[in-house]
Protein backbone atom coordinates (compact mmCIF):
# COMPACT_ATOMS: atom_id res chain seq x y z
CA UNK A 1 0.00 0.00 0.00
CA UNK A 2 1.33 3.35 -0.92
CA UNK A 3 0.87 6.33 1.56
CA UNK A 4 1.79 9.73 1.82
CA UNK A 5 0.94 12.88 3.55
CA UNK A 6 0.50 15.78 2.18
CA UNK A 7 1.15 19.24 3.41
CA UNK A 8 -0.33 22.46 2.71
CA UNK A 9 0.73 25.12 4.86
CA UNK A 10 0.26 29.28 4.34
CA UNK A 11 0.11 31.60 7.29
CA UNK A 12 -3.55 31.29 7.60
CA UNK A 13 -4.24 27.94 7.35
CA UNK A 14 -2.58 24.62 7.68
CA UNK A 15 -3.66 21.31 5.92
CA UNK A 16 -2.72 18.04 6.27
CA UNK A 17 -4.05 15.17 3.97
CA UNK A 18 -3.09 11.15 4.70
CA UNK A 19 -3.40 9.74 1.42
CA UNK A 20 -3.93 6.02 1.42
CA UNK A 21 -3.30 4.02 -2.83
CA UNK A 22 -4.32 7.31 -3.94
CA UNK A 23 -7.73 8.02 -1.84
CA UNK A 24 -8.15 10.66 0.79
CA UNK A 25 -8.30 8.59 4.29
CA UNK A 26 -7.20 11.16 6.77
CA UNK A 27 -7.73 15.29 6.83
CA UNK A 28 -7.20 17.85 9.17
CA UNK A 29 -6.64 21.63 9.70
CA UNK A 30 -5.48 24.51 11.65
CA UNK A 31 -5.68 27.68 11.77
CA UNK A 32 -4.41 30.16 14.24
CA UNK A 33 -7.23 32.61 14.82
CA UNK A 34 -9.13 28.29 15.61
CA UNK A 35 -6.69 26.69 17.15
CA UNK A 36 -7.02 23.84 19.02
CA UNK A 37 -6.66 22.70 22.50
CA UNK A 38 -6.19 19.66 23.34
CA UNK A 39 -3.10 18.50 25.17
CA UNK A 40 -2.49 21.77 26.65
CA UNK A 41 -1.76 21.98 30.36
CA UNK A 42 -3.25 24.77 32.24
CA UNK A 43 -2.84 25.61 35.78
CA UNK A 44 -6.75 26.33 36.71
CA UNK A 45 -9.46 27.52 39.72
CA UNK A 46 -12.13 25.28 40.79
CA UNK A 47 -15.09 27.55 40.25
CA UNK A 48 -17.86 25.38 41.20
CA UNK A 49 -18.36 21.70 42.04
CA UNK A 50 -21.32 19.40 41.13
CA UNK A 51 -22.14 16.71 43.61
CA UNK A 52 -25.21 16.17 41.65
CA UNK A 53 -23.21 15.64 38.28
CA UNK A 54 -20.07 13.92 40.69
CA UNK A 55 -18.03 16.78 38.69
CA UNK A 56 -16.53 20.19 38.61
CA UNK A 57 -16.10 23.47 35.96
CA UNK A 58 -12.75 25.05 36.37
CA UNK A 59 -11.76 28.60 34.83
CA UNK A 60 -8.54 27.92 32.63
CA UNK A 61 -8.44 31.17 31.22
CA UNK A 62 -11.51 30.78 28.31
CA UNK A 63 -14.28 31.83 27.54
CA UNK A 64 -16.11 28.67 29.16
CA UNK A 65 -15.02 26.80 32.13
CA UNK A 66 -13.75 23.41 31.51
CA UNK A 67 -15.44 20.36 32.34
CA UNK A 68 -13.95 17.98 34.79
CA UNK A 69 -15.50 14.33 35.88
CA UNK A 70 -14.85 13.23 39.17
CA UNK A 71 -12.65 9.81 37.95
CA UNK A 72 -10.48 12.25 36.15
CA UNK A 73 -9.35 13.68 39.34
CA UNK A 74 -5.91 12.79 40.64
CA UNK A 75 -4.75 14.26 44.01
CA UNK A 76 -1.44 13.54 46.42
CA UNK A 77 -2.40 11.91 49.33
CA UNK A 78 -0.89 14.43 51.81
CA UNK A 79 -3.39 16.98 50.21
CA UNK A 80 -6.02 14.28 50.79
CA UNK A 81 -5.18 13.99 54.02
CA UNK A 82 -5.83 17.40 54.94
CA UNK A 83 -9.03 18.10 53.08
CA UNK A 84 -10.57 14.93 55.48
CA UNK A 85 -9.08 16.58 58.27
CA UNK A 86 -10.89 20.27 57.64
CA UNK A 87 -14.15 18.14 56.90
CA UNK A 88 -13.97 16.42 60.30
CA UNK A 89 -13.12 19.60 62.39
CA UNK A 90 -15.72 21.84 60.11
CA UNK A 91 -12.63 24.46 59.67
CA UNK A 92 -12.41 26.90 56.80
CA UNK A 93 -12.18 25.28 53.72
CA UNK A 94 -8.33 24.76 52.58
CA UNK A 95 -6.84 26.25 49.39
CA UNK A 96 -4.74 23.55 47.69
CA UNK A 97 -1.78 23.92 45.96
CA UNK A 98 -1.45 22.91 42.47
CA UNK A 99 -1.94 19.01 42.16
CA UNK A 100 1.84 17.91 41.46
CA UNK A 101 3.37 14.37 42.02
CA UNK A 102 5.41 15.37 45.03
CA UNK A 103 4.58 12.31 46.86
CA UNK A 104 2.68 9.33 46.27
CA UNK A 105 -1.06 10.25 44.36
CA UNK A 106 -3.97 8.78 45.13
CA UNK A 107 -7.12 8.16 42.14
CA UNK A 108 -10.44 9.22 43.04
CA UNK A 109 -12.55 6.56 42.04
CA UNK A 110 -14.50 5.38 44.33
CA UNK A 111 -14.26 8.95 46.08
CA UNK A 112 -17.51 11.38 46.02
CA UNK A 113 -16.12 15.12 44.09
CA UNK A 114 -16.97 17.17 46.72
CA UNK A 115 -14.09 14.76 48.99
CA UNK A 116 -11.52 15.59 46.43
CA UNK A 117 -12.33 19.37 45.42
CA UNK A 118 -13.23 22.43 46.72
CA UNK A 119 -14.06 25.84 45.21
CA UNK A 120 -11.35 28.39 45.04
CA UNK A 121 -8.95 25.34 44.58
CA UNK A 122 -5.94 25.49 42.08
CA UNK A 123 -5.51 22.81 39.96
CA UNK A 124 -3.31 21.52 37.07
CA UNK A 125 -4.96 19.96 34.00
CA UNK A 126 -4.79 18.91 30.64
CA UNK A 127 -7.72 19.23 28.17
CA UNK A 128 -8.39 15.75 26.36
CA UNK A 129 -11.02 17.48 24.56
CA UNK A 130 -11.91 20.30 22.44
CA UNK A 131 -14.99 22.65 23.27
CA UNK A 132 -17.53 21.38 21.09
CA UNK A 133 -20.60 23.39 20.34
CA UNK A 134 -22.19 25.33 23.56
CA UNK A 135 -19.66 22.57 25.59
CA UNK A 136 -16.36 23.89 27.39
CA UNK A 137 -12.84 21.59 26.83
CA UNK A 138 -12.80 18.36 29.36
CA UNK A 139 -10.34 18.15 31.60
CA UNK A 140 -8.00 15.80 33.31
CA UNK A 141 -5.91 15.86 36.03
CA UNK A 142 -4.42 12.51 34.19
CA UNK A 143 -1.05 14.28 32.40
CA UNK A 144 -0.26 12.57 29.53
CA UNK A 145 2.58 13.58 27.52
CA UNK A 146 3.55 11.92 23.40
CA UNK A 147 7.03 11.73 22.43
CA UNK A 148 7.90 9.97 19.28
CA UNK A 149 7.84 6.82 20.36
CA UNK A 150 6.41 7.03 23.84
CA UNK A 151 3.49 8.56 25.42
CA UNK A 152 4.76 9.44 29.56
CA UNK A 153 2.04 9.18 32.05
CA UNK A 154 3.90 10.77 35.04
CA UNK A 155 0.98 10.01 37.71
CA UNK A 156 0.85 6.37 37.13
CA UNK A 157 3.37 3.40 37.77
CA UNK A 158 2.38 1.21 34.60
CA UNK A 159 4.22 0.31 31.59
CA UNK A 160 1.65 0.12 28.39
CA UNK A 161 2.53 -1.89 25.15
CA UNK A 162 0.13 -0.19 21.81
CA UNK A 163 -2.32 -2.94 20.86
CA UNK A 164 -0.90 -2.99 17.31
CA UNK A 165 1.98 -4.12 18.55
CA UNK A 166 0.87 -7.83 18.22
CA UNK A 167 3.98 -10.02 18.53
CA UNK A 168 4.01 -11.16 21.92
CA UNK A 169 7.95 -11.31 21.61
CA UNK A 170 8.23 -7.67 20.74
CA UNK A 171 5.84 -6.44 23.38
CA UNK A 172 7.79 -8.75 26.10
CA UNK A 173 11.25 -7.18 25.16
CA UNK A 174 9.70 -3.57 24.43
CA UNK A 175 8.25 -4.13 28.09
CA UNK A 176 11.66 -4.97 29.69
CA UNK A 177 13.60 -2.25 27.78
CA UNK A 178 11.06 0.60 29.56
CA UNK A 179 10.93 -1.43 33.00
CA UNK A 180 14.94 -1.20 32.81
CA UNK A 181 14.77 2.32 31.90
CA UNK A 182 12.33 4.35 33.17
CA UNK A 183 12.58 5.93 37.00
CA UNK A 184 10.61 4.10 39.94
CA UNK A 185 6.68 5.26 40.01
CA UNK A 186 6.47 6.88 36.56
CA UNK A 187 4.67 5.45 33.95
CA UNK A 188 5.09 4.92 29.95
CA UNK A 189 2.88 3.59 27.18
CA UNK A 190 5.01 2.25 23.80
CA UNK A 191 3.37 3.15 20.53
CA UNK A 192 3.28 1.82 17.46
CA UNK A 193 6.02 3.06 15.60
CA UNK A 194 8.24 2.41 18.49
CA UNK A 195 8.22 -1.50 17.55
CA UNK A 196 11.41 -1.53 15.98
CA UNK A 197 13.11 1.73 17.64
CA UNK A 198 16.45 1.01 19.39
CA UNK A 199 16.95 1.13 23.13
CA UNK A 200 18.80 4.09 22.44
CA UNK A 201 15.83 6.24 20.86
CA UNK A 202 13.88 4.55 23.73
CA UNK A 203 16.21 6.30 26.32
CA UNK A 204 16.29 9.62 24.30
CA UNK A 205 12.21 9.88 24.00
CA UNK A 206 12.28 9.12 27.67
CA UNK A 207 14.94 11.52 28.65
CA UNK A 208 12.93 14.40 26.39
CA UNK A 209 9.86 13.88 27.77
CA UNK A 210 11.35 13.32 31.53
CA UNK A 211 12.92 16.67 31.40
CA UNK A 212 9.85 18.53 29.67
CA UNK A 213 7.65 17.48 32.73
CA UNK A 214 10.39 18.69 35.02
CA UNK A 215 9.82 21.65 33.21
CA UNK A 216 6.35 21.94 33.11
CA UNK A 217 6.26 21.54 37.00
CA UNK A 218 8.62 24.08 37.59
CA UNK A 219 6.36 26.52 35.22
CA UNK A 220 2.90 25.26 36.45
CA UNK A 221 4.62 26.91 40.39
CA UNK A 222 5.24 30.26 39.39
CA UNK A 223 2.38 30.65 37.06
CA UNK A 224 -0.61 33.09 37.56
CA UNK A 225 -4.35 31.35 37.97
CA UNK A 226 -5.61 30.66 35.63
CA UNK A 227 -2.99 30.55 32.79
CA UNK A 228 -1.55 28.03 30.06
CA UNK A 229 1.45 26.19 31.31
CA UNK A 230 2.19 24.28 28.60
CA UNK A 231 1.16 24.35 25.02
CA UNK A 232 1.29 21.36 22.52
CA UNK A 233 3.06 20.94 18.90
CA UNK A 234 1.01 22.73 16.18
CA UNK A 235 -0.15 20.42 13.32
CA UNK A 236 2.71 19.60 11.80
CA UNK A 237 5.07 18.72 13.91
CA UNK A 238 2.12 16.62 15.70
CA UNK A 239 1.83 15.25 12.15
CA UNK A 240 5.43 14.39 12.27
CA UNK A 241 5.24 12.92 15.83
CA UNK A 242 1.84 10.93 15.42
CA UNK A 243 1.43 9.78 11.47
CA UNK A 244 4.90 9.86 9.89
CA UNK A 245 5.63 5.91 10.50
CA UNK A 246 8.10 3.55 8.67
CA UNK A 247 4.98 2.97 6.53
CA UNK A 248 4.45 6.58 5.07
CA UNK A 249 6.05 6.45 1.63
CA UNK A 250 6.38 10.13 1.64
CA UNK A 251 5.88 13.42 3.36
CA UNK A 252 5.04 16.37 0.73
CA UNK A 253 5.49 20.15 1.73
CA UNK A 254 4.68 22.94 -0.53
CA UNK A 255 6.26 25.81 1.60
CA UNK A 256 9.81 26.26 2.35
CA UNK A 257 10.11 27.66 6.09
CA UNK A 258 7.49 24.87 6.92
CA UNK A 259 9.65 22.14 4.79
CA UNK A 260 13.06 22.98 6.18
CA UNK A 261 11.61 23.37 9.97
CA UNK A 262 10.37 20.12 9.40
CA UNK A 263 13.50 18.46 8.33
CA UNK A 264 15.34 20.02 11.57
CA UNK A 265 13.02 18.20 13.60
CA UNK A 266 13.30 15.09 11.78
CA UNK A 267 16.75 14.95 11.18
CA UNK A 268 16.78 15.43 15.56
CA UNK A 269 13.97 13.02 16.38
CA UNK A 270 13.97 10.46 13.08
CA UNK A 271 17.19 11.06 11.05
CA UNK A 272 16.26 7.55 9.34
CA UNK A 273 12.77 9.23 7.97
CA UNK A 274 14.70 12.14 6.77
CA UNK A 275 14.91 11.07 2.93
CA UNK A 276 10.90 10.83 2.66
CA UNK A 277 10.50 14.54 3.09
CA UNK A 278 9.83 16.31 -0.03
CA UNK A 279 9.54 19.83 -1.32
CA UNK A 280 6.52 20.48 -3.63
CA UNK A 281 8.21 23.32 -6.49
CA UNK A 282 4.98 22.60 -9.24
CA UNK A 283 3.10 25.47 -9.98
CA UNK A 284 0.05 23.51 -9.53
CA UNK A 285 -1.18 23.73 -6.11
CA UNK A 286 -0.29 20.50 -4.24
CA UNK A 287 -4.01 19.85 -2.93
CA UNK A 288 -4.91 20.12 -6.84
CA UNK A 289 -2.56 18.06 -7.97
CA UNK A 290 -3.58 15.11 -5.79
CA UNK A 291 -7.54 15.80 -6.37
CA UNK A 292 -7.88 16.61 -2.84
CA UNK A 293 -9.37 19.85 -2.97
CA UNK A 294 -12.16 17.96 -5.10
CA UNK A 295 -12.48 14.89 -1.87
CA UNK A 296 -12.48 17.42 0.91
CA UNK A 297 -15.61 19.42 -0.93
CA UNK A 298 -17.29 16.18 -1.27
CA UNK A 299 -16.35 15.60 2.80
CA UNK A 300 -18.52 18.09 3.86
CA UNK A 301 -21.96 17.21 1.60
CA UNK A 302 -25.15 15.49 3.07
CA UNK A 303 -25.15 12.75 0.43
CA UNK A 304 -22.64 10.68 -0.64
CA UNK A 305 -22.68 8.50 -3.81
CA UNK A 306 -21.81 4.92 -3.56
CA UNK A 307 -19.99 3.01 -7.01
CA UNK A 308 -23.37 0.94 -7.35
CA UNK A 309 -25.63 4.11 -7.63
CA UNK A 310 -26.64 3.57 -4.38
CA UNK A 311 -25.92 6.75 -1.52
CA UNK A 312 -25.73 7.04 2.06
CA UNK A 313 -27.15 10.23 3.90
CA UNK A 314 -25.39 11.78 6.97
CA UNK A 315 -27.28 14.03 9.43
CA UNK A 316 -25.20 15.00 12.75
CA UNK A 317 -26.51 16.75 15.78
CA UNK A 318 -23.84 17.87 18.65
CA UNK A 319 -24.46 14.04 20.40
CA UNK A 320 -25.78 12.17 17.75
CA UNK A 321 -25.23 11.24 13.92
CA UNK A 322 -27.39 9.31 11.70
CA UNK A 323 -26.16 7.48 8.42
CA UNK A 324 -29.13 6.05 6.16
CA UNK A 325 -28.66 4.07 3.56
CA UNK A 326 -30.54 3.49 0.10
CA UNK A 327 -30.25 2.04 -3.16
CA UNK A 328 -30.76 5.00 -5.17
CA UNK A 329 -30.18 4.32 -8.74
CA UNK A 330 -29.16 1.00 -8.47
CA UNK A 331 -31.78 -1.12 -9.30
CA UNK A 332 -29.58 -4.68 -9.63
CA UNK A 333 -30.44 -7.50 -11.92
CA UNK A 334 -32.51 -10.35 -11.04
CA UNK A 335 -33.04 -10.89 -7.32
CA UNK A 336 -34.05 -8.22 -4.76
CA UNK A 337 -31.95 -9.11 -1.50
CA UNK A 338 -28.73 -9.39 -3.55
CA UNK A 339 -29.34 -5.86 -4.57
CA UNK A 340 -30.27 -4.65 -1.49
CA UNK A 341 -27.06 -6.57 0.26
CA UNK A 342 -24.96 -5.14 -2.00
CA UNK A 343 -25.43 -2.16 -1.35
CA UNK A 344 -25.38 -2.59 2.31
CA UNK A 345 -21.80 -4.14 1.65
CA UNK A 346 -20.82 -1.47 -0.38
CA UNK A 347 -22.31 1.23 1.92
CA UNK A 348 -20.20 -0.16 5.05
CA UNK A 349 -17.11 0.40 3.42
CA UNK A 350 -17.89 3.86 2.67
CA UNK A 351 -19.32 4.44 6.19
CA UNK A 352 -16.02 2.94 7.94
CA UNK A 353 -14.32 5.62 5.26
CA UNK A 354 -16.49 8.48 5.91
CA UNK A 355 -16.37 8.47 9.41
CA UNK A 356 -12.48 8.58 9.71
CA UNK A 357 -12.49 11.08 6.76
CA UNK A 358 -14.97 13.32 8.76
CA UNK A 359 -14.13 12.40 12.02
CA UNK A 360 -17.12 11.86 13.29
CA UNK A 361 -17.68 10.86 16.83
CA UNK A 362 -19.94 10.45 19.87
CA UNK A 363 -23.14 8.25 19.20
CA UNK A 364 -23.72 7.20 15.55
CA UNK A 365 -26.65 5.07 14.24
CA UNK A 366 -26.56 3.30 10.67
CA UNK A 367 -29.85 2.46 9.33
CA UNK A 368 -28.87 -0.29 6.66
CA UNK A 369 -31.66 -1.35 3.97
CA UNK A 370 -33.61 -3.99 6.14
CA UNK A 371 -32.74 -7.45 5.06
CA UNK A 372 -34.61 -10.44 5.74
CA UNK A 373 -31.57 -13.65 5.38
CA UNK A 374 -29.97 -13.89 8.65
CA UNK A 375 -26.49 -15.20 6.77
CA UNK A 376 -26.67 -11.78 5.20
CA UNK A 377 -26.98 -9.85 8.28
CA UNK A 378 -24.18 -11.48 9.99
CA UNK A 379 -21.59 -10.99 6.50
CA UNK A 380 -22.69 -7.19 7.14
CA UNK A 381 -21.58 -7.17 10.26
CA UNK A 382 -18.30 -8.84 9.69
CA UNK A 383 -17.42 -6.55 7.13
CA UNK A 384 -18.33 -3.40 8.71
CA UNK A 385 -16.18 -3.98 11.81
CA UNK A 386 -13.19 -5.25 9.48
CA UNK A 387 -13.74 -2.03 7.64
CA UNK A 388 -13.74 0.01 10.77
CA UNK A 389 -10.05 -1.78 12.04
CA UNK A 390 -7.79 1.12 9.90
CA UNK A 391 -9.67 4.05 12.00
CA UNK A 392 -7.56 4.87 14.95
CA UNK A 393 -10.32 6.30 17.25
CA UNK A 394 -11.91 3.92 20.06
CA UNK A 395 -14.55 2.35 18.55
CA UNK A 396 -17.47 0.12 19.94
CA UNK A 397 -20.21 -1.36 17.74
CA UNK A 398 -23.03 -3.54 18.95
CA UNK A 399 -24.26 -6.03 16.58
CA UNK A 400 -27.54 -5.26 14.33
CA UNK A 401 -30.84 -4.88 15.35
CA UNK A 402 -33.83 -6.92 14.50
CA UNK A 403 -34.73 -3.33 12.69
CA UNK A 404 -31.51 -3.33 10.41
CA UNK A 405 -30.40 -0.47 12.88
CA UNK A 406 -26.46 -0.55 13.64
CA UNK A 407 -25.47 1.67 16.86
CA UNK A 408 -22.07 2.39 17.58
CA UNK A 409 -19.59 5.12 19.21
CA UNK A 410 -15.98 6.69 17.84
CA UNK A 411 -14.00 8.55 20.51
CA UNK A 412 -14.53 12.01 20.02
CA UNK A 413 -12.00 14.79 21.01
CA UNK A 414 -12.80 18.03 18.95
CA UNK A 415 -15.37 19.17 16.25
CA UNK A 416 -15.97 17.02 13.05
CA UNK A 417 -14.84 17.88 9.93
CA UNK A 418 -18.58 19.56 9.15
CA UNK A 419 -18.81 21.72 12.03
CA UNK A 420 -15.12 23.00 11.66
CA UNK A 421 -15.29 24.27 8.00
CA UNK A 422 -19.15 25.48 7.70
CA UNK A 423 -21.33 27.45 10.14
CA UNK A 424 -24.86 27.80 10.59
CA UNK A 425 -26.74 29.28 7.95
CA UNK A 426 -27.98 32.99 7.87
CA UNK A 427 -30.85 32.31 4.91
CA UNK A 428 -32.37 29.30 6.94
CA UNK A 429 -32.07 30.24 10.46
CA UNK A 430 -29.56 27.25 10.63
CA UNK A 431 -31.49 24.75 9.51
CA UNK A 432 -28.82 23.79 6.73
CA UNK A 433 -24.86 25.40 6.71
CA UNK A 434 -22.84 27.01 5.00
CA UNK A 435 -19.10 27.42 4.28
CA UNK A 436 -18.05 29.57 7.41
CA UNK A 437 -16.64 33.55 6.39
CA UNK A 438 -13.05 32.15 7.11
CA UNK A 439 -13.66 29.38 4.72
CA UNK A 440 -14.84 31.25 1.61
CA UNK A 441 -11.85 33.83 2.03
CA UNK A 442 -9.14 31.13 2.75
CA UNK A 443 -10.42 30.17 -0.81
CA UNK A 444 -10.61 33.62 -2.61
CA UNK A 445 -6.96 34.07 -1.19
CA UNK A 446 -6.19 30.89 -3.03
CA UNK A 447 -7.52 31.23 -6.36
CA UNK A 448 -6.07 35.18 -6.34
CA UNK A 449 -2.91 33.58 -5.12
CA UNK A 450 -2.89 30.85 -8.24
CA UNK A 451 -3.57 33.27 -10.99
CA UNK A 452 -2.51 36.37 -10.21
CA UNK A 453 0.94 35.83 -12.51
CA UNK A 454 -2.16 35.80 -15.69
CA UNK A 455 -3.23 39.23 -15.23
CA UNK A 456 -0.69 41.94 -16.21
CA UNK A 457 -2.64 44.41 -14.41
CA UNK A 458 -1.87 46.16 -11.26
CA UNK A 459 -5.62 45.65 -9.51
CA UNK A 460 -7.91 42.93 -8.80
CA UNK A 461 -11.60 43.96 -8.14
CA UNK A 462 -13.18 41.79 -5.74
CA UNK A 463 -17.42 41.45 -5.64
CA UNK A 464 -18.38 39.50 -2.73
CA UNK A 465 -21.67 39.52 0.10
CA UNK A 466 -20.88 42.67 2.18
CA UNK A 467 -20.34 39.89 5.37
CA UNK A 468 -17.25 38.13 3.17
CA UNK A 469 -16.06 42.36 2.60
CA UNK A 470 -16.33 42.66 6.47
CA UNK A 471 -14.01 39.61 7.17
CA UNK A 472 -11.71 40.39 4.75
CA UNK A 473 -11.11 44.35 5.91
CA UNK A 474 -10.75 43.58 9.59
CA UNK A 475 -10.04 39.78 11.03
CA UNK A 476 -8.27 39.14 7.86
CA UNK A 477 -7.26 42.61 7.13
CA UNK A 478 -3.44 41.42 7.50
CA UNK A 479 -3.71 38.17 5.36
CA UNK A 480 -4.95 40.32 2.66
CA UNK A 481 -2.15 43.00 3.00
CA UNK A 482 0.29 40.32 2.87
CA UNK A 483 -1.41 38.95 -0.20
CA UNK A 484 -1.19 42.03 -2.24
CA UNK A 485 2.13 42.27 -1.14
CA UNK A 486 2.66 38.87 -2.59
CA UNK A 487 1.19 39.51 -5.76
CA UNK A 488 1.99 42.95 -6.32
CA UNK A 489 -1.54 43.90 -7.07
CA UNK A 490 -3.92 46.15 -5.18
CA UNK A 491 -7.01 44.75 -3.28
CA UNK A 492 -10.37 46.76 -4.35
CA UNK A 493 -13.64 44.78 -2.20
CA UNK A 494 -17.13 45.75 -3.12
CA UNK A 495 -19.83 44.80 -1.15
CA UNK A 496 -22.87 43.62 -2.64
CA UNK A 497 -25.87 42.86 -0.33
CA UNK A 498 -27.52 40.91 -3.01
CA UNK A 499 -25.18 38.02 -3.46
CA UNK A 500 -25.02 34.94 -2.38
CA UNK A 501 -22.45 34.86 0.88
CA UNK A 502 -20.50 31.81 -1.14
CA UNK A 503 -20.81 33.35 -4.37
CA UNK A 504 -17.68 35.91 -5.44
CA UNK A 505 -16.82 37.47 -8.61
CA UNK A 506 -13.09 38.18 -8.68
CA UNK A 507 -12.43 40.74 -12.01
CA UNK A 508 -8.80 40.67 -13.41
CA UNK A 509 -7.59 43.66 -14.48
CA UNK A 510 -5.38 44.14 -18.02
Amino acid sequence: MTTEILINARSYEVRVALVENGNLSEFHLQRPTEKGLIGNIYRGKVVRVLPGMQAAFVDIGLERTGFLYVDDVYISQNELDKQMLINDFGQEQYNFAPVLPDDELRRSQGMNIEDLLTEGQDILVQVSKDPIGTKGARLTCHITLPGRNLVFIPLTDHIGVSRKIDNEEIRQALRAKIEALRPQGTGFIVRTVAEHASEAELEADMEFLLLLWDEIKDLALISDIPSLVYEDLDITFRTVRDLFTHDVNAMIIDNKDTYDKLLHFIKTFAPQLQDKIKYYRDDTPLFETYGIELEIGRAIEKKVWLRSGGYIIIESTEALSVIDVNTGRFVGKNNLNETIFKTNMEAAREIAYQLRLRNIGGIIIIDFIDMEDENHREELFAEFKEAVKKDKSRINILRLSEFGLVQMTRKRSSENLHQFMCEPCLYCAGEGVLKSRRTICYDIFRKISRNSSMSGGLTITLKVHPRIADMLQKEEKNTAAQLEKDTGKKLIIIPLKDLHIEKYEIIWQQ
